[in-house]
């Protein structure tokens, strides 16, 4: 782990530093032309909810010439019922009267030529052994507005949007700090994002191809979070760098945790801090500033 804690150092210090370099953009699969990307924020989340991103009607089906199972079982989106006066006039009016629930059914009880979105592939992804070792399934999914990557506990499915290496190594590391937690707290909980991008941004430069191209970007994500918390981006990748070596330890496969604390004295103020082992740096919440543990 010699070589972890040297990256994470160097990492740390630019985040002290302030040495970031600009934000990059990310390669992402391309956004398909399907009905569902015209549906209201409410459809979405039903399509969502209901575990499909491409929900259509029966004859948009077949239109796409696909077939559904038989058997399949319908969920339901609202549809607006339009009344028309005077059509085809210059007083033409449309009200709008009410909505009407529509059957769709998923791509996934669906058969026939395959669609643009299914011949998506993955480029090889380093540690991707790792994710097969532990039942994840890593699928590419198409392109869209809202993410590049999702990992699903429930499903046990890493879902990515881009062929980006560091995407796939931020949803390695959710599926590691389950692991260690014995499960994640739902939705974009701080703490988990930035043990997952931290953890993320080292694997690139210890493992992946792409180094530091990205830190830009892991610098605005992790900043993003930290202000929830209400503290700087320094103090925050400080704050969660023993979950991050744990979390190298068991995706790299050391065997090497992390748990042991000492308290040492801010050399500003002289307040004690408590520092686990073996982190170089402490943030002292009295005076708001960085503490080098130097004899560690």
């Amino acid at each position: 782990m010699d070589k972890v804690q040297g990256v994470l150092d160097t990492i740390v210090n630019r985040f002290i530093s302030g040495d970031i370099p600009q934000a990059v953009a990310y390669a992402m699969f391309p956004i398909p032309n399907i009905p569902s990307q015209k549906w209201s924020m409410l459809n979405q989340i039903v399509q969502y909810f209901s575990g499909t991103q491409d929900g259509r009607g029966y004859r948009q089906w077949l239109e796409a010439k696909r077939y559904v199972k038989k058997g399949a079982t319908a969920f339901y989106i609202l549809c607006p019922r339009i009344k028309t006066e005077n059509k085809g006039t210059p007083q033409e009016k449309k009200t709008l009267i009410g909505f009407l629930a529509s059957p769709v059914f998923r791509v996934e009880d669906t058969d026939g030529e395959p669609l643009d979105y299914m011949k998506l592939k993955l480029p090889e992804l380093p540690l991707i052994e790792r994710a097969i070792e532990w039942g994840i399934k890593t699928i590419p999914v198409m392109g869209n507005t809202e993410y590049f990557g999702y990992y699903s506990p429930d499903k046990k499915v890493i879902a990515l949007a881009t062929p980006e290496e560091k995407t796939f190594f931020h949803e390695l590391a959710h599926v590691a700090h389950e692991q260690l937690l014995g499960e994640l707290k739902n939705g974009q909980d701080p703490i988990q994002e930035i043990v997952a991008e931290l953890s993320a941004l080292t694997l690139c430069q210890l493992i992946g191809k792409t180094g530091d191209k990205y830190f830009g970007n892991s610098d605005r994500y992790i900043e993003g979070y930290a202000k929830d918390m209400k503290v700087s981006a320094s103090h925050a990748v400080i704050q969660v760098l023993t979950d991050v070596k744990n979390v190298l330890s068991l995706i790299i496969g050391s065997n090497q945790f992390y748990s042991e604390s000492l308290t040492v004295k801010c050399n500003s103020c002289n307040s004690e801090i408590s520092v686990d082992t073996p982190c170089k740096q402490a943030y002292c919440e009295q005076c708001e500033s960085v503490v080098f543990v130097s004899h560690l």
